[in-house]
């Protein structure tokens, strides 16, 4: 039995389709569902909570269905919200003992203890919130939705607006509950933190899952170099064969190539020919960014360019 199954999970609001028929397993890992705004991530993590009824489907959380046994559901998991989920008119230890006592936690204070001092925070325990940090509150935040001991956590966003100290001190907690045998599920727009500590990610675009693996099989699957060209002035694709513009932003391109030296000085000959002027041409090895943007797209895809011929494209090689 894993900690999260999903069937064909569906949601419509009116004819829009928010999630349109996830299947998904998900066990004993950290676990990140990536997509652009408005591609159905939080309404999963609503649905997969008990806070919204799918329209098709089935999910289950600790082998509790999340529509019929919605009480076992939320007895086993706990959900930390993007925003802010503290009572800055409290102190720490006061927010921690709060959420204890209504989860009916033996023993509250000995609990709160602990995990104050898992998430570095006994000495400042009993100062009111409104003077904690962002990533203290995060931490906080990780006090509470841990005191009843939950099987399964879903977190939104759990490092956004934080600083960098702050962001890996919340990534290792979060490793560390995983070593501990919890079961994550990770929102995020941090796509260096998913491939860094993820275990597995998904990507979700319009509802549909449309990629699925740990982020060195994703990366491996685009079996390429890329090629990144900084561009002054209006953009076009210079078409190239064997080199292949898969995003494009601003005035920056990428491009696939499977031997990026032998393209990087053919690239940039055609781009001279195409009489299109590039600052700086870069050769790297592909980011999870990169995977994201391939098989989402951008908002600025350049006239001209057929992403789902492309997509088509990839698929095959594979």
């Amino acid at each position: 039995m894993n900690a999260i199954e999903t069937h064909d999970l569906t949601r419509y609001y009116g004819d829009l389709c928010a999630v349109n028929h996830l299947s998904l397993s998900v066990d004993h890992e950290v676990f990140a569902l990536l997509g652009p705004n408005g591609s159905g991530k939080t309404t999963t993590v609503l649905m997969l909570t008990t806070m919204l009824r799918p329209t098709e489907g089935t999910a289950t959380v600790c082998g509790h269905d999340t529509v019929r046994d919605g009480e076992l559901v939320r007895r086993s998991l706990s959900y930390v919200p993007q925003d802010m989920a503290v009572d800055i008119k409290l102190t720490g230890r006061e927010n921690a003992l709060l959420f204890a006592r209504l989860y009916g936690v033996t023993a509250p204070k000995d609990r709160v203890d602990e995990l104050l001092a898992v998430m570095q925070l006994s000495d400042r325990a009993d100062e009111l919130v409104k003077v904690y940090s962002g990533g203290m509150r995060r931490r906080l935040e990780l006090v509470q939705a841990l005191v009843h001991e939950p099987e399964v956590l879903f977190l939104d966003e759990p490092t956004l607006g934080l600083d960098v100290a702050a962001r890996a001190t919340i990534w290792e907690h979060i490793t560390a509950l995983k070593k501990g045998g919890m079961t994550i599920f990770v929102t995020t727009h941090y796509m260096d933190e998913a491939d860094r500590f993820c275990d597995r990610v998904g990507i979700i675009s319009r509802g549909m899952l449309l990629a699925l693996g740990s982020p060195p099989d994703l990366k491996a699957r685009l079996g390429n170099d890329v090629i990144t060209a900084h561009i002054d002035g209006t953009f076009r694709d210079p078409g190239v064969d064997g080199i292949m513009l898969f995003a494009f932003a601003s005035d920056e391109a990428s491009f696939l190539a499977e031997n990026g030296r032998e393209a990087l000085p053919v690239l940039a000959d055609a781009f001279t020919r195409a009489g299109i002027k590039v600052r700086a041409l870069a050769l790297r090895e592909p980011t999870l960014d990169d995977v994201f943007l391939h098989t989402v797209g951008t908002p600025e895809e350049p006239a001209g360019f057929d992403q789902t011929k492309f997509r088509t494209m990839l698929r095959r090689r594979r």
